[in-house]
């Protein structure tokens, strides 16, 4: 019998995510059917709840759904906890619904694969919403030297570092007063996709500095745009980390894990 997933978001027209799982059950010999399911922005609850009566063993959650699915769970793994949001599901026989967070695993594991270990790097993470609390656990679990975490907001910044301050050598800084040069500089913002950026110093890019932009479109990113323009020795865009995300949900689900790489560069052809 198939088993029945779905990614919930609004808007979801563009979601990857029913290609990608579909290549990885291909990839698994595993017998689901996987689909993008948009649900009005004030009825999640009412559309997942219908969804789960329909059989389904799991979702996947994305923008803007990530908190309200943390508030539906009734177990939560600590990583979930943490980043205060969720992006994979899973429904028991029992209908109790298991909440996990895998953003951060498929961030760190892209950053491991273009960039190599990250054992004792500097590491800055700009902006302090969802996208950067889902992930600024597995970095510090991932041997590096030190997180600093800057946002147009320094209060939020602080907050977070204050959250995860027993994890690891992680602190906030003033977005005005940054000046030393990182090893990897990570934007989590969305503001790029309005055509925005960061009042990012030009001094925290040298010669050695790679940047990561957790956004990613046909074209390159806003940031990596200024990243390269600065002086960056690489800039990477976050497709590794939608598909290394991915992996790690279908995992959970199936036991198996998938080799991401092998649909990556599909993905890239298609998206150019």
């Amino acid at each position: 019998m198939t088993d029945l997933y779905a990614v919930f978001g609004n808007p979801i027209v563009q979601s990857k995510s029913p290609y990608i799982h579909g290549e990885f059950a291909k990839q698994t010999s595993q017998d689901i059917s996987y689909q993008a399911i948009e649900s009005p922005v004030d009825q999640f609850e009412s559309t997942l709840r219908t969804f789960i009566t329909q059989g389904a063993k799991g979702a996947n959650v994305t923008a803007p759904f990530k908190e309200q699915a943390y508030a539906l769970c009734d177990e939560l793994s600590e990583l979930a906890k943490l980043a205060g949001a969720v992006n994979t599901l899973s429904f028991t026989s029992k209908g109790k619904i298991i909440g996990d967070n895998t953003d951060g695993v498929g961030l760190v594991n892209d950053l491991q694969m273009q960039f190599g270990a990250l054992d004792s790097k500097r590491i800055l993470l700009v902006g302090a919403g969802g996208a950067a609390r889902g992930c600024i656990l597995p970095l510090l679990q991932s041997h590096i030297g030190k997180l600093v975490i800057c946002n147009r907001t320094y209060n939020k910044a602080q907050q977070l570092a204050t959250l995860f301050h027993d994890y690891g050598h992680v602190c906030a800084e003033d977005i005005n007063t940054l000046n030393d040069e990182f090893d990897i500089v990570i934007n989590s913002t969305s503001a790029g996709l309005s055509g925005e950026l960061a009042p990012l110093p030009e001094a925290i890019i040298g010669p050695n500095t790679m940047c990561y932009d957790m956004s990613y479109g046909k074209n390159i990113t806003i940031f990596n745009q200024w990243a390269q323009s600065v002086g960056a020795k690489h800039t990477v865009n976050g497709l590794g980390m939608l598909v290394g995300q991915a992996a790690k949900s279908f995992s959970i689900w199936r036991g198996v894990m998938p080799d991401p790489q092998m649909i990556m560069s599909t993905i890239r052809q298609q998206m150019s």
